[in-house]
């Protein structure tokens, strides 16, 4: 294990590369190698879980509280009602208090599995609902609105996206109040550095400004880089849609074979930003070749989903991943569904294990070939399942090579 006591937090970043983006580096690399200070993430609380876009931020946040800053995980509670449009064509969803309380609950859990609330520089967790629910608006414009100007706004990357379709008065003050948060923990608690991820850039940035301005004192923020497959496009997602991090949503199992199946070339990406795995290790691991490369994706696949979901179900996953490709383990953590009865179509059980979204869908996997049923290939759409096919005690329904599903 590596000891980051004494370490700069931004030699730490660098070396895993983690920094897309930073505001005043020299001034920053300075200022953490002779303080501590305080550091926050904004996570809107708009799903009742975070995925997998959330993982590297987190992971950086980690890092920090190793080399002894203390994080600030800032729920928005608040700007949750408004909607962050960055990355996004249309306005999101509104929400309610009652739908935002409970995402906080659960989101807090989840994080815990990243940083620590416990010992000398503790995590805290805010809900920036306290303070921007309340806020007069003739009163914060007239404060605060004199310190934007809107063509700069617009010609942010995350506003020129929604330009199309239209964008809201009512989402352009969105980075209004992401800038107020970051203020409200400068003044509060002394907090000078923001991160998040690069789609956030736009909106951090006009953070820094807003401090900066009113202060003529050092705030920061850096983003960590995304998570591209390579083909250069978002990782994170699965047969089911996104890959969360709640384990009702996305099975250890399923989550631990998303990793188990990257291509060769994102081995290094995934070690380096997703796991605690020494650089050098990582190194070790991303040059393997050919079969050898395998071991580097199972070491991949383990470490990170012991990090979500913990060391036992880690080893579940990976035993039942075992008993499929490799021979042996067992079955147990392999995603299920249990059925009512076994006189079931095989469209239908497709439906059921959520391999197929539709019916139409469910026959086209059949017809192409990509569908087994008991390592046989089934080419009628109008197969019926039978007692015979449970004579294991279970089924077990494969998508290609690589997606399986039991049935009990």
């Amino acid at each position: 294990m590596e000891d980051y006591k004494s370490a700069s937090i931004y030699d730490v970043l660098k070396k895993r590369e983690l920094i897309k983006q930073i505001t005043f580096e020299e001034e920053f690399k300075k200022m953490v190698e002779k303080e501590k200070t305080y550091v926050y993430l904004g996570i809107d609380p708009t799903a009742d879980s975070i995925h997998i876009g959330h993982f590297i931020p987190l992971m950086m946040m980690s890092y920090f509280q190793k080399c002894g800053h203390t994080p600030i995980i800032l729920i928005g509670g608040g700007t949750a009602f408004i909607g962050d449009p960055s990355g996004k064509t249309d306005m999101r969803k509104m929400l309610t208090k009652e739908d935002i309380s409970k995402n906080v609950d659960n989101i807090i859990k989840q994080v815990s599995k990243f940083i620590s609330f416990e010992g000398k520089n503790a995590a805290i967790i805010v809900n920036n609902a306290d303070w921007i629910l309340d806020l007069n608006y003739m009163d914060f414009i007239r404060t605060y609105g004199i310190y934007f100007n809107v063509n700069r706004m617009l010609d942010a990357e995350c506003f020129k996206q929604r330009m199309e379709k239209g964008l809201t008065f009512f989402e352009l003050n969105y980075m209004l109040m992401q800038s107020y948060d970051f203020l409200h923990l400068f003044e509060k608690n002394g907090c000078k550095i923001e991160i998040g991820g690069d789609d956030q850039w736009s909106n951090m940035l006009a953070g820094v400004d807003l401090i900066r301005k009113i202060h003529k004192n050092g705030s920061f923020c850096l983003t960590c880089p995304l998570l591209l497959n390579a083909e250069g496009k978002k990782m994170g997602k699965t047969v089911d849609g996104a890959l969360w991090l709640d384990s009702k949503k996305t099975s250890p199992y399923e989550f631990y074979q998303y990793w188990r199946n990257i291509q060769d070339s994102e081995v290094r990406d995934v070690l380096r930003m997703l796991t605690y795995l020494p650089m050098e290790e990582v190194e070790r691991l991303s040059t393997l070749k050919n079969e050898k490369i395998n071991e580097a994706k199972k070491i991949a696949a383990f470490e990170i989903t012991k990090l979500i979901h913990g060391e036992e179900e880690a080893r579940k996953a990976a035993n039942a991943s075992q008993a499929l490709f490799g021979g042996s383990g067992n079955l147990e953590s392999m995603p299920t569904t249990k059925i009512s009865d076994f006189n079931l179509s095989i469209v239908d059980a497709l439906i059921l294990a959520k391999i197929a979204p539709s019916k139409g869908q469910a026959r086209t996997l059949i017809s192409q070939g990509g569908i087994s049923l008991n390592d046989k290939k089934i080419d009628n759409i109008n197969y019926m399942l039978s007692q015979n096919d449970f004579s294991a005690g279970y089924a077990i329904i494969k998508k290609g090579k690589k997606i399986f599903h039991k049935l009990v």
